[in-house]
């Protein structure tokens, strides 16, 4: 740790303020680059190691408030080491607003003071504090502070939510330009794809985005792999996605990081039982009695292909034609073109926690897989029994092991 001189001397030269930012520099690379000096097992620890740094860090500088208390510089270094905790501070919140009015153009103060008034819940204080730093100097910090703001903020309908998640996109966008090689800024990025996946109209490019703008953080900066929320998000992603194993080993290692938040070990347990259920049920074809289900696959006709036997068919995918009938066996991997899958419904699982809507179908071969609906009205469902045609069915082979549990 860097060292104040003694008697209000410089030391080495140096400006004793800058000694001050210096110390409080050190506190957050300590927070931020915690395992790269303490292993996962020490994560339960970081809160109170880092509380502790910042104890020492505020004794420093409080030997020099006397001297210093009426300078923007040292109110900025007290706001950003008390802020340097994960709960709001009236303290900090008083040095940073003294700091930025004894110097309005500090876009440092207004951008700690901005993520200050978040943790208090004044979004749009927030909001004022970020837009005010840009209108000194335009900068990462800034820019991606407002992406994740605006996202939060409430929208009136769902067509002002579009525009504010474009717009946090466009502001993530501009911050990664700034500095390609922050991967703070890459990861925000892959939170605003995600928001504009699930708000606009689900494309799947949005998804891919996501994934990618999350791979690029941890390939240009080391310490994303250590950001916990990272993990999670990109986990909530890969289970939209079917990527089943890669979404149970996110949440995993999202609860490893951060061993007092809850939800990632909550998800993991959900997805666990979740696929664990489904496994079983198709094993079993939802236990649906043999003579019943012989019964049920007897009266199962190419007739219910519906209007899927026209000519003049339209696909999802635009294609227009009849589509012909196949076993589910014969189905391959990806998207099936110019077929239909048909089938009984041997049993449904309504939509749990973040789970879509799944049920079993069996075909005439008394072949069973697990369909899952994504996007279904509340009132939407199949009974067992039902008949279920899938036209040109999207098709995922899946094989997950999971801290030693096969699913």
């Amino acid at each position: 740790m860097a060292e104040v001189g003694k008697n209000g001397d410089p030391t080495k030269d140096k400006d004793e303020l800058q000694i001050l930012k210096e110390l409080v520099d050190e506190l957050y690379n300590f927070k931020e680059c915690y395992f790269e000096t303490h292993s996962v097992e020490d994560a339960g620890r970081k809160q109170t190691d880092v509380a502790h740094m910042m104890e020492k860090t505020l004794q420093k500088l409080d030997e020099t408030e006397e001297r210093y208390k009426h300078k923007a510089e040292f109110l900025l270094q007290k706001g950003r080491c008390l802020n340097v905790a994960p709960t709001f501070s009236a303290v900090a919140e008083e040095c940073l607003s003294r700091a930025v009015k004894l110097e309005p153009g500090l876009v440092e103060g207004w951008n700690t003071l901005g993520e200050l008034y978040w943790k208090k819940g004044d979004l749009v204080a927030a909001e004022n504090c970020f837009t005010g730093a840009l209108q000194q100097s335009k900068n990462k910090v800034s820019l991606r502070n407002l992406s994740m703001v605006l996202r939060q903020l409430p929208a009136g309908d769902s067509v002002e939510q579009g525009k504010r998640v474009l717009e946090s996109v466009d502001m993530a966008r501009q911050a990664v330009q700034l500095d390609v090689a922050d991967g703070t800024s890459w990861y925000i990025l892959g939170n605003g794809y995600v928001s504009l996946f699930f708000n606009c109209g689900q494309n799947p490019q949005m998804s891919q985005q996501a994934l990618s703008a999350y791979a690029q953080a941890e390939k240009v900066d080391r310490h994303a792999s250590s950001y916990p929320e990272l993990h999670f998000n990109r986990a909530n992603m890969f289970q939209y996605e079917e990527m089943f194993g890669s979404a149970l080993g996110g949440y995993s290692r999202a609860a490893a990081l951060d061993p007092g938040w809850e939800e990632p070990t909550n998800r993991e347990k959900q997805l666990l039982e979740y696929l664990g259920k489904v496994t079983e049920l198709i094993e079993n074809k939802g236990k649906v009695k043999a003579r019943r289900l012989r019964t049920m696959l007897s009266n199962l006709s190419t007739s219910a292909l519906g209007p899927c036997a026209s000519p003049q068919f339209r696909s999802p995918a635009g294609r227009v034609g009849s589509l012909e009938p196949r076993t589910l066996s014969s189905l391959a991997h990806g998207v099936n073109a110019g077929v239909a899958a048909l089938g009984k419904v041997v049993f449904s699982l309504a939509p749990e926690g973040r789970m879509t809507f799944t049920f079993g179908m069996v075909d005439s071969e008394e072949t069973c897989v697990v369909v899952m609906v994504y996007n279904t009205a509340d009132s939407w469902g199949v009974l067992i029994g039902d008949t279920v045609v899938i036209p040109e069915p999207q098709v995922k082979r899946q094989s997950v092991t999971h801290k030693d549990q096969a699913c």
